[in-house]
């Protein structure tokens, strides 16, 4: 068997284990989905009148919700990061690596596996927004895809940090408290008010992320309005925090065998 052919069905193998695993543990994932969902709830159903401006209700859940939709991304991943931990510190990836499989499909298993999970978490969310009165009827079928391709390669992006933050753990407690700032990140965005309604000193923190340049592209693509050069830089952000954490955590993993 040749060697990409061994990657392959090792890195399945891992991908069915991790679902299985997520299928019959699912409590972990219900709970990081409450943060957005109960976010979106609060902000529209309590605060959503007075945050609109007088512009009404359903103004403003058009804008928010493509923010909470990052923001569960954000969430998700929080348990990608546990569950490398969790692998690392109870022996079963020491396991693992005694036996004759494809040393990256380990990693690669808990990657897919997680953008997997993330992506499905965020058409539920998604759901909760239509159900709440979030309409997309402006956006064309190449806006849909290129919306979806942009949630699918920040998935990505991030659950490669989740990775690295997970392997650079001593338990899944730390792990889940180093994940943190993929929570705290959209709070200071564009996710909740625009940016040039918050202090001067302040908008150059919110504005210069990785959150605000996607969350302003997601707006633009779901609502069918411009989105400006914000494209291109949400793109180099996910590629950037792709690369950086891959090779991140591909330095761990490897250093942590010898």
């Amino acid at each position: 068997m040749s060697n990409l052919s061994l990657a392959v069905r090792d890195s399945s193998t891992m991908l069915r284990r991790n679902l299985l695993h997520a299928r019959r543990y699912p409590s972990l994932t219900l709970n990081l989905l409450l943060t957005p969902v109960m976010l979106l709830l609060l902000f529209v159903y309590i605060f959503g009148e007075t945050m609109s401006g007088g512009a009404g209700r359903s103004e403003y859940i058009a804008y928010i919700v493509p923010g909470i939709l990052l923001m569960t991304i954000g969430s998700t991943t929080i348990g990608t990061a546990v569950s490398v931990s969790t692998d690392m510190s109870e022996g079963i990836i020491a396991r693992f690596r005694t036996m004759a499989i494809h040393r990256g499909s380990i990693l690669f298993g808990h990657v897919v596996g997680s953008v997997l999970q993330t992506i499905i978490s965020v058409v539920l969310v998604g759901a909760i927004g239509v159900a709440i009165g979030f309409r997309s009827v402006d956006a064309t079928v190449l806006e849909w895809l290129a919306a979806f391709g942009l949630l699918a390669f920040f998935a990505l992006a991030f659950t490669w940090i989740a990775v690295g933050m997970g392997l650079g753990s001593p338990n899944a407690e730390a792990a889940s408290n180093n994940a943190m700032p993929l929570i705290l990140l959209p709070l200071i965005s564009s996710a909740f008010v625009p940016l040039d309604t918050m202090p001067g000193w302040f908008q150059p923190i919110a504005e210069y992320q990785p959150f605000t340049p996607a969350i302003e592209t997601l707006r633009g693509l779901l609502l069918g309005t411009e989105i400006g050069n914000n494209w291109w830089i949400a793109l180099a952000w996910c590629l950037g925090l792709t690369v950086l954490g891959y090779r991140w955590s591909k330095a761990q993993f490897d250093n942590d065998q010898k």
